[in-house]
């Protein structure tokens, strides 16, 4: 007598992994193959050296200015958590690096105004954001990936220990003016210029708790962040402005200077408040693929979907750790 064969139900798993893998195998094929425009990157041109700043917590205090009935007050100070990696250059852009833009009749020449002889290790200064704009695109066009100025908020995730806190410290609701004019006298003092302004060759200024080499240090970086005022004592905030459209951007270094996108030497004009940078460089963030971003997703949906059952009681033991 035949006997009735047992139909097994099919997983949900052994039809959706199958699915995702043709979809990020089809996308590597069809850049592999030229179906995909990806450009025609100069390998001539070799990327700059990265680091991968893990996701953490940590500390953060908004680059806008704070007002309240017309007095400055600090930025409100929140503990922030990086759901996903940040890759970052681990140097200051160079000025070698920066010639091959200008040689390439695409960015304009630096005013750098330190020793040039060693060209290969010294940051580029003497730039304006503009400038940087510029070399960023310049660079994606010749390694076929994408590069950008950090945010104020990503480079202070990648700074960590060595990013700057602004902070006047005083009573949000002290009103006496005498008191913010002495702090602020204060905080100035301490924002001194450097007894040797020029640009120094990498690794003068130390290394962050990340691995970020020379932030801090006496060349600040262009961010992609625009300098905003915020008052709070209206009920109707305006939203971020866009900056594309801003002509004050935040440098940051060993304090945060609000500057001309076109301004090149801060000494000499455009910084709206403050003491000064004693110059202004750049480094850029390396931005993922689809490719990789997919690529990414697929590796983890594959770890969650095979990862062991964990028990009731393990499960609980490990929310309390």
């Amino acid at each position: 007598m035949a006997r009735n064969a047992a139909i097994e139900p099919v997983s949900g798993i052994s039809i959706t992994i199958p699915l995702v893998l043709l979809a990020v195998l089809s996308a590597a094929v069809a850049v592999q193959s030229g179906f995909v425009a990806t450009g025609a990157p100069d390998m001539s041109v070799a990327p700059p050296q990265t680091i991968v700043i893990a996701p953490h917590r940590f500390a953060y205090r908004d680059a806008a200015e704070y007002f309240r009935n017309g007095l400055a007050v600090d930025a409100p100070r929140l503990d922030m958590t990086m759901a996903s990696p940040l890759e970052i250059m681990k140097y200051q852009t160079t000025l070698r690096d920066y010639d091959r833009c200008v040689a390439d009749a695409i960015c304009a020449p630096a005013e750098n105004l330190g020793d040039t002889s060693s060209r290969e290790v010294t940051p580029v200064t003497g730039v304006s954001y503009d400038d940087a704009i510029q070399y960023a695109a310049w660079l994606s066009d010749h390694t076929d990936t994408e590069w950008r100025l950090p945010t104020d908020f990503e480079l202070a995730y990648a700074a960590a220990d060595r990013f700057p806190d602004d902070a006047l410290g005083i009573d949000p609701n002290d009103r006496n003016p005498a008191n913010r004019w002495l702090a602020d006298y204060e905080r100035e003092a301490r924002r001194a210029a450097a007894i040797d302004p020029r640009p120094q060759p990498q690794g003068s200024f130390g290394i962050s708790q990340t691995g970020l080499v020379d932030f801090a240090g006496n060349v600040w970086e262009w961010t992609s962040t625009c300098n905003k005022r915020v008052e709070l004592s209206k009920k109707d905030l305006s939203g971020d402005p866009d900056s594309r459209s801003c002509g004050i951007m935040i440098a940051a270094g060993k304090h945060r200077a609000p500057m001309s996108s076109f301004v090149r030497i801060p000494k000499g004009g455009g910084c709206s408040v403050g003491s000064p940078p004693d110059n202004l460089g750049f480094r850029l963030v390396r931005s993922r693929g689809l490719l990789e971003r997919l690529t990414e997703r697929v590796e983890g949906a594959m770890t969650h979907m095979f990862e062991p059952a964990m028990s009731p009681t393990a499960e609980q033991d490990d929310d309390e750790s």
